[in-house]
């Protein structure tokens, strides 16, 4: 019986050669079935001995690990107590790129802040399960990744000689020859008369053509900044007062001890720690405008958490630093540094967030010079900051440049009166201007 089978595979072409003239590649097995029905493992290059010299297939093998441990998924890890779902913005890797532990593969867009997908193992990834711009919840399998890397080897003739025109020079020359050479006529078009541009119609309007147009999704961050703000001024009797702030000695205040400042604490003195300070010595003045409204209750709080807006290349967020009303000027210049990179790279927590009894907005650095801020909800009021302009004033009877800022609280007037949100202010005004009261408790 094996003769036989022998006999007949010597008389017909090998069934190797009858794949490669219907295929492109080959791909390699090490286990081959040889003459009497026997197994055994060739390589490669014994393979190669079956194909024709001069032939252009593409020849490659890989090996292929265990399947047995060797797939991982890398899943959506939990996102916060708040949050159930989000948004896959982006895929900041690509199948077959090799991935370490714990190194970002995926963004995942949600309500308040970007969560990084990792990868569970070190590998390769060997394909996406999720796509960009779906919904998925913790848990949800966004990529697979091989632990063992694919040993690939590739064996190709030159691309030039793919697909090459073997046709001898002087056969192309006797073809050209051979070949009659035909002239078509050319034929004159008919003149056909131009006819004046349609006039447009005066009361129709001119619009700009849609392929002038982008239309993109809306980011899950940006979505909930609208609704949060549409709600708080559907909700909220928002009204907002106004002052204008001497900032001449906080500014010498900061230009005389900045290096020294910055020698012991590691860190730069700026404005936001004089005014947090200024804050936090109006809301013990003041102590309706740290509480909020709860159905028929005030809820009058007894901790200050000052919440800092940030405004980062994917929307506003808002850090917020816990028991403000605790901590000298540097521990708050620490705080709003540390908060402030990790909302620039998109790093900020749920918690870091998350509460927040008063807001401080700072449209200043961007060149603002005078706004109303919106409410930040559950909260009853935000101080608004603005840009420091060289303005002349009128100081002991003369007239002198001072550098001066506006500011500005939003409140709630179905809890706050004017009465209480005017000097609230003013105590903001006095302690800038002076900021010795913080010393002396005046």
């Amino acid at each position: 019986m094996a003769s036989n089978l022998a006999r007949r595979m010597i008389r017909r072409p090998p069934a190797t050669l009858f794949l490669l003239r219907s295929n492109g590649h080959v791909r390699h097995f090490s286990h081959q079935i040889l003459l009497g029905g026997s197994i055994c493992a060739k390589p490669m290059r014994e393979a190669t001995t079956f194909l024709p010299r001069a032939s252009s297939y593409l020849l490659w093998s890989r090996s292929f690990a265990s399947e047995s441990g060797d797939l991982v998924d890398a899943v959506v890890p939990f996102m916060g107590e708040s949050i159930t779902d989000g948004t896959l913005a982006t895929f900041l890797k690509k199948p077959g790129d090799r991935v370490e532990v714990d190194e970002p593969i995926a963004q995942v867009e949600t309500d308040k802040v970007t969560i990084d997908v990792a990868s569970p193992e070190a590998g390769i990834i060997q394909k996406f399960i999720a796509k960009e711009g779906d919904t998925v919840t913790p848990g949800t399998k966004v990529a697979v990744i091989s632990k063992s890397a694919p040993a690939d080897t590739h064996v190709a003739p030159s691309d030039e000689k793919v697909g090459k025109d073997t046709t001898s020079p002087a056969k192309k020359e006797n073809i050209n020859k051979q070949m009659p050479k035909v002239e078509a006529p050319i034929k004159e078009k008919p003149k056909t008369p131009s006819l004046p541009p349609p006039k447009a119609s005066p009361s129709e309007p001119q619009l700009p053509p849609k392929e002038r147009e982008r239309r993109v999704p809306m980011p899950r961050l940006r979505k909930r900044v609208a609704t949060r703000l549409k709600d708080s001024q559907n909700t909220f009797a928002m009204l907002t007062t106004f002052n204008e702030v001497d900032m001449t000695n906080l500014m010498k205040l900061r230009s005389d001890y900045k290096d020294a400042f910055v020698e012991k604490h590691g860190v730069k003195l700026g404005l936001m720690s004089g005014f947090v300070k200024a804050a936090v010595s109006g809301l013990q003045n003041q102590p309706i405008i740290n509480a909020v409204i709860d159905g028929d209750d005030i809820i009058y709080r007894d901790y200050i958490d000052v919440s800092i807006a940030v405004g980062t290349p994917k929307g506003l967020v808002v850090p917020v630093i816990r028991n403000a009303d605790r901590m000298n000027f540097a521990e708050i210049e620490k705080e709003i540094n540390t908060l402030a990179k990790k909302a620039s790279n998109g790093t900020i927590s749920i918690d870091e967030m998350a509460g927040g009894t008063f807001t401080i907005s700072n449209g200043g650095v961007y060149g603002s010079l005078l706004s109303t801020p919106i409410i930040n909800p559950p909260q009853s009021a935000i101080l608004g900051m603005h840009s420091i302009v060289s303005r002349p004033m009128v100081v002991g009877g003369n007239i002198v440049l001072r550098p001066m800022m506006y500011v500005a609280l939003t409140y709630d007037h179905r809890l706050i009166d004017g009465r209480e949100a005017v000097f609230f202010l003013r105590r903001i005004k006095d302690v800038v201007e002076d900021p010795r009261r913080l010393l002396l408790d005046l």
